[in-house]
């Protein structure tokens, strides 16, 4: 079985204890104390001796760890040590699987080489790559077999790296901001809680000082970004976790979700069953001509276009302001192609 992150702290725990030049050879209850002192304190929970027999046993045979650490017994000294006395769980050689998992990661990041923000893990990738003896071939695309979808240049993404510095370090964000509508900027200061990407455009969510409220804005209408050193913590009533739970979209509101039956043609079934559209899907039943299904989400005009998106292929059935709003976007639509 994998083991449990605090089996893994143990583990470097005891790896640094039996290196320790200061105490050489290590006693079962020096490596019992050192784990207890430093996982749980002083006045922490117990590690019993059984547990760092069973940690020592893991580390020497354990196939999933892949440490094999040549810890042995000396019976003189009555202490633990390597018998490689270079040894170190930290400086593991890694195996063909490792190689082509990390190779895959990197080559994943790639994809966004050409965001300033990113440009950061092209250094580090090939560092780590070095460090394993491992070459890539300048054109990335040749061993290129995952593509995420790209539109083009993402607009804005020059004002990633501070935005993101504002939000790690919990500063306040300036920003100069201008409307698709408006030919006027305003300057705005943000408590920036979020970084979000949606088809192709990158959001900031954040708490506007001036507005007092949370409010999302589209790097591509930024004009100029600078981070401050105006620390802020995060308002409590923002849940990272739970703030796009009932949308479809970018699109936050307010409103309460609201219960959207829709029904699919039989065309669209197994897509539709295979590919929710919004994890609040459920089944509600399977008929002859297709499939209803019902969504827990908010009335936005996100929701609004993807039902668009699927033509004459589905019917909104609840709720019925919904409906009318999908129906005199059609008939609209139609008329537009009318002679």
């Amino acid at each position: 079985m994998p083991a449990n992150k605090y089996a893994l702290l143990r583990y470097r725990i005891i790896d640094r204890c039996i290196r320790n030049p200061r105490n050489p050879f290590p006693s079962k209850e020096d490596l019992r104390y050192s784990c207890e002192e430093a996982l749980y304190g002083s006045d922490g929970e117990h590690i019993s001796m059984s547990t760092i027999d069973k940690d020592i046993w893991a580390m020497r045979n354990e196939g999933e760890l892949g440490y094999y650490a040549p810890i042995a017994f000396n019976k003189f000294e009555g202490g633990y040590h390597y018998e490689d006395p270079e040894y170190t769980i930290s400086e593991l050689p890694l195996n063909d699987i490792d190689l082509e998992a990390i190779q895959d990661a990197a080559n994943t990041l790639f994809q966004f080489r050409d965001i300033p923000l990113f440009r950061q893990f092209d250094t580090a990738i090939e560092k780590i790559l070095d460090r394993m003896k491992v070459s890539t071939t300048d054109d990335h695309s040749e061993q290129e077999v995952i593509q995420f979808e790209r539109t083009g240049a993402y607009q804005g993404a020059e004002f990633l790296e501070a935005v993101y510095a504002a939000a790690r370090a919990q500063t306040q964000l300036e920003f100069e901001y201008q409307k698709f509508e408006s030919e006027e900027t305003q300057s705005l200061v943000l408590e920036p809680y979020l970084i979000k990407e949606y088809r192709g455009r990158w959001y900031v969510i954040g708490y506007d000082v001036d507005k007092g409220s949370i409010r999302t804005y589209s790097l591509d209408r930024f004009v100029s970004a600078k981070t401050t050193e105006m620390p802020f913590k995060s308002k409590p009533e923002f849940d990272r976790m739970k703030f796009f739970k009932h949308a479809i979209g970018i699109t936050v509101t307010d409103n309460e979700p609201v219960e959207v039956v829709l029904k699919f043609s039989s065309r669209l079934t197994p897509y539709i069953r295979t590919q929710p559209l919004h994890e609040s899907q459920v089944i509600l039943r399977k008929e002859s001509d297709g499939l209803v299904v019902q969504l827990n989400v908010l009335n936005t005009i996100e929701l609004i276009t993807q039902i668009l998106g699927f033509g004459d292929q589905v019917e909104v059935l609840e709720p019925i302001d919904l409906r009318t709003s999908v129906k005199a976007a059609l008939i609209s639509c139609v008329e537009k192609y009318e002679d």
